[in-house]
C-alpha cells in the first residue's frame, strides 16, 4: 500500500481566477480566464462547500488567489459557511470594490483577518505599480471597513496592510508604516516579490513577469540602500506602535540531508486549490498551467492529495535536487 499523508489543517482556495478590468492591478497581464466571450472564472458555491467538507481537520482557510476575491458574488457566503464550522478565515484584497454594504457584510461574516494590498504610500507610486488603480478609492474603502467595525463594535476582521517591496516603492516603506497607523491599521506585512519565474519550463506568456521581477527585485538592489529604508521603517514602527514584518535579505542554505518539511512544508502542511478545483503545490505557483497534481473538484480531495504526482513532488522536495519550480521561490529561499 502506498504511503499516505494526513489531510491538512490549512487550506487555500481561490474563489476568483479571472483578471479582468475591474481587478487587473498587476503591471503584467498573463491570466486569461474570464476574458471577453468566456464564462466568469468564479468557483461555484456548491463546489466550494463540497471541498470544505472534504477537509474534516481544517482549522484555517485562506480565501484568495490571483483574482480579486471580493468580485465573487457569494464571497461572504463562503466566509460564513467556513466560519460557522469554526474555521479561521482570512483573505487578501486590493480593496477596490468594497461598498458600505459590503463593509458591513464583511464585518458580520465572521472573517478573521483582512489583508489589504497597498504597494505605495503615495498615489503616484501606488498607481504606477497597480495598473488602473485609484489610491484614494482604496483608502476610502479601507475606511469603510474600519468604520463598520467601530459601528458594530467588532474586533473582527483584523486588518493588516500588505506591501510587496520593490525598487519602485522602497523609499516609501517608512511612510507606509505611518499610513497604516493613521488609518487605524495596527500591522504592516512587507514581502519580497515572491517568485522569479526562473524555471526552464515556464510557459511563454510569463516571460514579461520574469523581466519585471528582474528589474524590480530588491535582491538585485544595493544591500546598504535596502537596509537604510528597512531601518527607517523599523524605527517609525517602533515609535508608532505598528507591528512591522520585513523580509529577509539573505537566502538560506539547505545543507544535504535537510528534510523536505524543513526546506518548505507547504505540500505537507497546506493545500492550494484553484477556482476550478486544480490542486497546486502552493500559492507561490499560482497558476495550474505551470504545475498541478490533479482535479480535486472531479476526483475528490483525498484521492488527489495522496496521488502519485503529489507524492513524487514531496519526495523530490525532500531531496538535494528540489523541483525546479521551487528553486526560484522566495519562500524556499527564505527571503519571502
Amino acid at each position: 500500500m502506498a504511503d499516505t499523508t494526513d489531510l491538512p489543517h490549512f487550506v487555500q482556495i481561490e474563489p476568483v481566477g479571472q483578471c479582468n478590468l475591474r481587478c487587473r492591478m498587476c503591471p503584467i497581464q498573463f491570466r486569461n480566464e474570464g476574458g471577453p466571450g468566456q464564462p466568469r472564472a468564479y468557483m461555484d458555491f456548491d463546489l466550494f462547500c463540497r471541498l470544505v467538507n472534504q477537509f474534516p481537520q481544517m482549522t484555517e482557510l485562506q480565501l484568495q488567489g490571483l483574482g480579486e476575491p471580493l468580485l465573487h458574488p457569494r464571497f461572504f457566503d463562503m466566509v460564513r459557511y467556513a466560519a460557522d464550522r469554526g474555521i479561521e478565515v482570512s483573505t487578501n484584497t486590493n480593496m477596490t470594490v468594497m461598498s458600505e454594504t459590503g463593509a458591513e457584510a464583511c464585518v458580520r461574516s465572521g472573517l478573521n483577518t483582512l489583508h489589504v494590498s497597498l504597494d505605495g504610500a503615495t498615489a503616484a507610486t501606488y498607481q504606477e505599480i497597480r495598473v488602473r488603480s485609484r489610491f484614494a478609492r482604496v483608502l476610502r474603502n479601507l475606511r469603510r471597513v474600519v468604520h463598520a467595525k467601530q459601528r458594530l463594535r467588532s474586533e473582527l476582521p483584523r486588518l493588516c496592510l500588505v506591501a510587496v517591496a520593490m525598487r519602485r516603492n522602497l523609499p516609501e516603506l517608512p511612510d507606509l508604516v505611518e499610513l497604516a497607523h493613521n488609518e487605524g491599521v495596527g500591522s504592516l506585512f512587507v514581502q519580497h516579490l515572491c517568485h522569479d519565474f526562473g524555471e526552464s519550463t515556464l510557459p511563454g506568456q510569463y516571460a514579461p513577469m520574469r523581466a519585471f521581477i528582474e528589474r524590480q527585485s530588491l535582491m538585485n538592489e544595493a544591500r546598504d540602500a535596502v537596509e537604510h529604508y528597512f531601518h527607517a521603517a523599523r524605527t517609525r514602527a517602533e515609535a508608532l506602535g505598528v507591528t512591522l514584518r520585513l523580509p529577509n535579505l539573505s537566502p538560506r542554505k539547505h545543507p544535504p540531508g535537510t528534510p523536505g518539511r524543513q526546506r518548505c512544508d507547504w505540500p505537507w502542511r497546506g493545500a492550494y486549490i484553484s477556482h476550478d478545483g486544480k490542486a497546486m503545490p502552493c500559492c507561490m505557483v499560482g497558476t495550474p498551467d505551470r504545475i498541478h497534481f490533479g482535479d480535486m473538484a472531479q476526483d475528490g480531495v483525498e484521492t488527489v492529495w495522496n496521488n502519485q504526482a503529489y507524492a513524487a513532488f514531496r519526495t523530490q522536495l525532500a531531496s538535494a535536487t528540489p523541483p525546479e519550480v521551487c528553486r526560484s521561490c522566495a519562500l524556499y529561499d527564505g527571503t519571502f
